[in-house]
């Protein structure tokens, strides 16, 4: 079975929000939720199923807001039930598949999110640093956290440099985020190096150093 169909059958799952990100309606607006921000803006730009909304985050804002198919499809269903898509029976190749479309009522909904001025909702979750903050703790695996974050951080700086070739076939707002992107990873990478270099002079020749970092091999 589809990862679709799977879900699309499991109409009673519901997904645990914070009071904050429920969907309601409150002075004339209606307030999103996180992932569904991300299915609106998806459905805006073309894409119609919730298959191909999952696609696409992963080639795109998976780098900075992440959404599940266990987000996704309950997350549709529930958007349907509030009047802000709606969705029809679209069969493919023998498989039963819902495509969606905004409604007027989804399309001033994503217009007033982009539009509001509210503080913005951020949350990193970095191993890495989560790592680096207890440290102390374990001093001498210091310098292979700063070591990993590095490689974590060049993996990322190299997909996003092959996302870099298609610049041109981008939107505006997503060669924005893209430019962020780049940038935040460059910085990182230039950071773990320099730290790498510290820490491994602090340490001294007594202890025989760290190493050298990659670019220095």
């Amino acid at each position: 079975m589809a990862v679709e169909d799977q879900y699309a059958e499991q109409g009673g799952r519901e997904e645990v929000l914070a009071g904050a990100g429920a969907v309601r309606a409150a002075e004339g607006t209606t307030t999103l939720t996180p992932t569904g921000r991300v299915i609106l803006g998806m459905i805006a730009f073309g894409k119609r199923t919730g298959y191909d909304i999952k696609q696409l985050v992963d080639q795109s804002t998976r780098h900075f807001w992440a959404a599940s198919y266990g987000q996704i499809y309950p997350e549709l269903r529930r958007l349907e039930q509030q009047g802000l898509v709606r969705g029809r029976p679209e069969p493919s190749g023998g498989r039963a598949r819902t495509v969606f479309e905004l409604t007027d009522a989804g399309q001033r909904a994503l217009v007033e999110w982009l539009a509001s001025d509210g503080q913005l909702a951020y949350e990193l979750r970095d191993e890495g640093m989560l790592k680096l903050f207890f440290s102390d703790i374990a001093p001498e695996a210091t310098i292979e956290s700063v070591r990993a974050m590095r490689a974590m951080s060049e993996r990322k700086h190299a997909q996003l440099t092959a996302l870099r070739e298609k610049a041109g076939e981008m939107r505006r707002g997503p060669g924005l985020t893209l430019e962020i992107g780049l940038g935040v990873s460059e910085w990182l990478i230039h950071w773990c190096e320099a730290t790498e270099r510290r820490l491994a002079a602090e340490a001294g020749p007594a202890s025989g150093g760290f190493g050298t970092t990659a670019h220095e091999e």
